[in-house]
C-alpha cells in the first residue's frame, strides 16, 4: 500500500513537511497552529482564536480526506501554558461532541516552533 502525502489548499503551505500522510483507511495530520490560509498567525495573546483556528485547520485537513472531526482516532495536544486547557477544551468540546471524543493525550511543552504559538494540535483519523 502506497502512502500519499497531502497539502490541502484549504489551509496554509507548508515548508518542509505535509499536512496529511495517508495510509489506506488512516491519516496522520501534522501538528496544526494557529495560521490561517494566508501563513499568518491568528490570536497572538488569545488562547481561545488561536485553538479556533486550529481546529478549522483540522477540519480543512480532515475534509481533503472526506473525514471530520468525527473520525479522529488520537489527538496529541501541545500546549506552552497551562492556564489555556479550558480556552482549548472550549473549543473542542463545541466541535466534538462527548460520544465521538478521540483518545487524547495533553502536553505542557517549553516552547512550540513559533513563539507565537501557544497550542499545537496533531491527529490520527480514519477515512470513511
Amino acid at each position: 500500500m502506497s502512502l500519499q502525502r497531502i497539502n490541502p489548499s484549504s489551509i496554509h503551505q507548508p515548508m518542509g513537511y505535509h499536512h496529511v500522510v495517508k495510509d489506506g483507511s488512516t491519516a496522520y495530520v501534522s501538528g496544526q497552529v494557529s495560521r490561517d490560509k494566508d501563513g499568518n498567525t491568528v490570536g497572538l495573546v488569545d488562547p481561545t482564536a488561536q485553538a479556533g483556528q486550529i481546529f478549522k485547520n483540522l477540519e480543512g485537513t480532515l475534509g481533503s480526506e472526506e473525514s471530520d472531526l468525527r473520525h479522529l482516532k488520537q489527538l496529541t495536544v501541545y500546549l506552552t501554558h497551562k492556564e489555556d486547557i479550558a480556552a482549548y477544551r472550549s473549543i473542542r468540546n463545541k466541535l466534538i461532541p462527548d460520544d465521538a471524543l478521540p483518545a487524547s493525550t495533553l502536553i505542557i511543552c517549553a516552547g512550540l516552533a513559533d513563539p507565537d504559538f501557544r497550542t499545537e494540535v496533531e491527529a490520527i483519523t480514519s477515512i470513511p
